[in-house]
């Protein structure tokens, strides 16, 4: 494996890494919630309390690539997908999600900085499927 050192941005990832920090922490110490972004895509959705902040937090999540872009930023262009194979994929993460009480941002950013046993399992397993998946479609079924 080699790195594409022309697509390589350690600064803007260092810098949105702790931009996604201070944001947990902030919600934390003021709402006393966990910043788990399919937790407050489905109360936001489908009803429960407080979903004001939840849908600031969402218009946020989706705005913030057009300021970047705004702002002079340029957001790289993944390799188009079928929509029929996004959707599936959408609805496993959905599933996944559901199934493991939470998503990355709940269970990696969150639950590991709390260090919830819970989260490190759940984030190992996110990361383990992943992996998995990314071999197996890449490297034996040559998809990727």
């Amino acid at each position: 494996m080699t790195i594409d050192w022309a697509a390589f941005t350690p600064w803007q990832s260092l810098l949105g890494g702790a931009l996604i920090g201070l944001a947990a922490v902030v919600l934390l110490v003021i709402n006393g919630r966990v910043l788990g972004i399919s937790g407050i895509l489905s109360t936001a959705l489908f009803g429960g309390d407080k979903r004001d902040w939840r849908i600031a937090a969402l218009i946020g999540v989706f705005a913030a690539p057009w300021i970047y872009i705004a702002l002079g930023g340029q957001i790289p262009q993944a390799a188009p997908r079928a929509i029929p194979v996004l959707l599936i994929a959408g609805l496993l993460v959905g599933f996944g999600s559901s199934l493991g009480s939470g998503c990355t941002s709940g269970h990696g950013v969150c639950g590991i900085s709390r260090l919830s046993g819970r989260s490190i399992v759940a984030t190992i397993s996110f990361m383990a499927t992943g992996f998995l998946t990314v071999y197996v479609f890449r490297h034996l079924l040559g998809v990727i």
